[in-house]
């Protein structure tokens, strides 16, 4: 076989394989299902039979109630593991049509407010008026700006500062996501994208992965800045819709280097 025969090949058990998995991860994700709705039915027996107002719980009670909360737990962690593995899988199944980047960005903020409240996280934001629209999925997009936020979320375990910066350079716009966590050092600034690489305990390593297949298919780019004990800033760099005629003020490339993290958060 040749060189372009061989190359040619490649591809097709790449899609082959891809498939396969999708199938696989669909048929665990089903009895998967079928197991949460069940011992959700087990635990209302479990409610309805002890009455309206039970009396204190006997030890074996409290042994098969503990035992059901732990099944149910695992059975939530599997879905989600699962999940993440067929949003990964989906690479490539975009559609982007004219979208409002900072429509969506507030969107996405709001949704996320309940769960930077409960892990006492406060949000600044410093968004422009007005920008031009972007070539979004605007499904896809939202799924890797709940990523980066989640991963931040998980990056402050007392709580902490989360900052949203959008700026317009030139043909490009600028979003950047800086969390005062943790922070990376330089193994895990180098394989954080890498599949199934994680530094949590249960997680996937599919997350930031995801947002970095994203944002390549958005003809975009993410960068990372990050120091051990001070935080994390994501960048992700998207073309904007701009008219041929106007002049931008700008020739839209990235930079080489990024800006080091700020010292303090800039006020919503």
């Amino acid at each position: 076989m040749d060189e372009h025969q061989s190359e040619s090949v490649i591809p097709e058990e790449e899609d082959l394989l891809t498939h396969l998995a999708r199938g696989l991860a669909h048929e665990i994700k089903n009895p998967l299902s079928t197991m949460a709705m069940n011992l959700t039915l087990l635990e209302e027996d479990w409610s309805g039979a002890r009455g309206e107002e039970p009396p204190a719980p006997d030890p074996r009670e409290r042994r098969s109630l503990k035992r059901l909360a732990t099944l149910q737990r695992e059975v939530v962690r599997l879905e989600g593991i699962l999940d993440d593995f067929l949003r990964f899988a989906r690479g490539g199944e975009i559609n982007r049509a004219p979208a409002d980047l900072l429509a969506l960005v507030r969107e996405v903020i709001e949704f996320q407010e309940p769960e930077h409240e409960a892990h006492d996280i406060r949000v600044h934001t410093n968004l422009p008026t007005n920008l031009p629209l972007a070539m979004l999925d605007e499904g896809a997009f939202r799924q890797a700006l709940i990523n980066l936020m989640v991963n931040a979320r998980q990056a402050m375990h007392g709580g902490g500062e989360l900052i949203v910066d959008i700026a317009r350079q030139g043909r490009w716009v600028d979003l950047s996501l800086t969390d005062t966590g943790v922070g990376m050092d330089e193994e895990e600034r180098a394989r954080c994208f890498s599949l199934y690489w994680s530094t949590k305990r249960g997680g996937t390593g599919l997350g930031l992965a995801t947002v970095q297949r994203i944002v390549s298919e958005h003809e975009g780019t993410i960068q990372l800045v990050s120091e051990k004990g001070r935080g994390t800033r994501f960048t992700i760099r998207l073309p904007l819709l701009v008219e041929l005629t106007r002049s931008d003020g700008g020739s839209g490339e990235a930079p080489e280097e990024s800006t080091p993290l700020p010292e303090s958060p800039t006020d919503s």
